[in-house]
C-alpha cells in the first residue's frame, strides 16, 4: 500500500488502498492508544442517515478520540473548549481505499482566544501527527 496524503489543512489525511473499514478502525484505535487517546464515541454516519432520512451512502465512521490528561488541561484553562472536544477521526470508503482523516487540534483551537490553550493544542497536534505517521507506516508494510 502507498498512502497518499491529501485533505484540508485542518486535518491529517491519507488514503489506504486495499484496507478494509474494520481493519482501519482497529489500527486507528491501536495507534490512538499508543498516544494516550481512547475512543469515547463512535458514530456510524451511514447508518444514521439511512435511519433518519432514508439516504444511502458508503461506510462512514466518526470516532471521538480523547486523551484524558490533555482534555483535563484544556477544560481547566477554558471550560468552553469542551465545544471543540473530542478530537474527531473520520473513516470512509472511497473506491478501493479507506480514507482516514484526523482533525488537527491546533487548527481547531485557533477559534479560541485563550493563550493558555496553545501548549495543549500543540501537544495534542503532535500526538495525533504521531498517530497519522503510525498509520502510514503500517500501510507501507
Amino acid at each position: 500500500m502507498n498512502p497518499a496524503t491529501e485533505g484540508p489543512e485542518y486535518g491529517f489525511t491519507a488514503r489506504f488502498p486495499g484496507l478494509s473499514m474494520e481493519e482501519s478502525r482497529k489500527r486507528v484505535a491501536e495507534a490512538l492508544a499508543e498516544q494516550g487517546f481512547g475512543i469515547l464515541t463512535e458514530i456510524d454516519a451511514a447508518a444514521t442517515l439511512k435511519q433518519k432520512i432514508g439516504v444511502d451512502m458508503g461506510p462512514y465512521l466518526i470516532l471521538g478520540a480523547c486523551n484524558p490528561k490533555l482534555a483535563h488541561r484544556a477544560l481547566t484553562a477554558d471550560p468552553f473548549v469542551g465545544l471543540l472536544l473530542p478530537c474527531n477521526v473520520c473513516l470512509w470508503k472511497e473506491a478501493d481505499a479507506t480514507v482516514i482523516s484526523i482533525a488537527n487540534p491546533r487548527s481547531l483551537f485557533q477559534v479560541v482566544d485563550q493563550p493558555s490553550l496553545a501548549p495543549v493544542a500543540a501537544e495534542a497536534t503532535e500526538r495525533l501527527r504521531a498517530v497519522h505517521a503510525k498509520l502510514r507506516d503500517w500501510a507501507k508494510r
